[in-house]
């Protein structure tokens, strides 16, 4: 059988794109058995693309330094049509706008979609419908099942038990690994809130800053992408967000001064830990209810009996409540976040892609 040669276009090569290039290089041979053949000819940051049809190798951080240069995305295409290369997909592990603006026009011009970025499944909904037609219309694919849950299968479920007609009443989870880790700790240690957002943080489960996870926005988008994945006309402006961010340190102090003053957010912590009764923890959860069209991000007590309340450690949690399982929940957990997590999954993805392309 002829192999399958794939040509991944990869945009961003920091922690989870350098991560992918180095899982993809040691699954050479795991390619090789199932007749896949994967070359990576252009990896690039926000400025800069090294170009090599032969693909990287395992000195690409030199070659990248040494060799790479100054791009436009027409380039990219140029270079692409230009070599006549097969099954190209253009992988996007940025959190980058400006790469989801060039989405429709890499998709007209041949290539598939793989991507990490939450941006282009929460912007408009015009946009979102508009991407979906190119799609449609010149025959491509978008896969993002690491935009929710990582390495987990939080979308690909829900969109299987939508599409074979299962009702689904409710979706409720700790949709983020960063904010699981923080309020798994505090509710289980006699500890200041600051010393566990500081370890967390020193644990790299944070974004650099720790507001950009307080205030919520990260778990509102995903709750967004699973909201449009049930064929509700959402926009991020109608997910109710409980910002976990007092005002007096959100708007015009610094990431530094934020650092500065995180004691500041011991006092209301320790307040609503106060209020929690016997057997209950804290928990910051994303809530869909399906039924009312109503999307919530808030921090709630949760009963440390249920499997919310047992996470540990920075796992994500999901329960999908739909009409076939009855009162209990088809409940999906794991590590949510991670480089390494995340990167497999956008593997996984590819894979799939692999399955349905000729």
């Amino acid at each position: 059988m002829q192999s399958k040669e794939i040509n991944i276009v990869l945009f961003g090569i920091g922690n989870v794109g350098s991560t992918l290039i180095k899982q993809v290089q040691a699954a050479k041979e795991t390619f090789a058995k199932k007749n896949i053949r994967v070359n990576i000819p252009i990896i690039a940051n926000s400025t800069t693309a090294f170009f090599s049809k032969e693909g990287v190798d395992n000195g690409w951080e030199t070659d990248f330094s040494k060799l790479g240069v100054p791009y436009s995305i027409l380039d990219v295409v140029e270079f692409i049509n230009g070599k006549q290369l097969p099954n190209v997909v253009a992988v996007d592990a940025t959190a980058s706008q400006e790469v989801v603006n060039n989405y429709v026009l890499l998709i007209r011009n041949g290539f598939h979609i793989v991507t990490a970025n939450k941006i282009a499944n929460t912007l408009d909904i015009e946009f979102y419908t508009a991407l979906r037609t190119a799609l449609k219309q010149y025959n491509k694919r978008f896969f993002y099942e690491t935009n929710v849950g990582a390495g987990l299968p939080i979308i690909e479920t829900l969109r299987s038990l939508n599409a074979s007609g299962e009702k689904i009443s409710k979706v409720r989870g700790v949709f983020s690994g960063s904010l699981s880790y923080i309020f798994n700790t505090f509710s289980a240690e006699e500890r200041p809130f600051s010393e566990v957002l500081t370890e967390a943080s020193d644990l790299g489960y944070t974004e650099p800053d720790a507001r950009e996870d307080l205030s919520g926005n990260d778990v509102a988008r995903k709750l967004l992408i699973l909201a449009r994945e049930l064929d509700l006309q959402k926009e991020f402006t109608d997910v109710q967000v409980d910002s976990l961010i007092p005002k007096k340190l959100n708007g015009k102090t610094t990431a530094t001064q934020f650092k500065q003053r995180v004691k500041e957010l011991d006092e209301p912590f320790h307040f609503e830990k106060t209020k929690l009764k016997e057997g209950q923890v804290l928990r910051y959860v994303g809530e869909l209810s399906v039924v009312d069209e109503t999307l919530d991000v808030k921090l709630v007590p949760e009963s440390k009996d249920s499997p919310i309340g047992q996470l540990k450690g920075a796992d994500s949690l999901f329960e999908i409540y739909a009409e076939s399982y009855g009162d209990q929940p088809l409940v999906i957990q794991g590590a949510g976040a991670g480089k390494e997590v995340t990167a497999r999954g956008i593997i996984s993805d590819i894979v799939k892609l692999t399955d349905v392309i000729n």
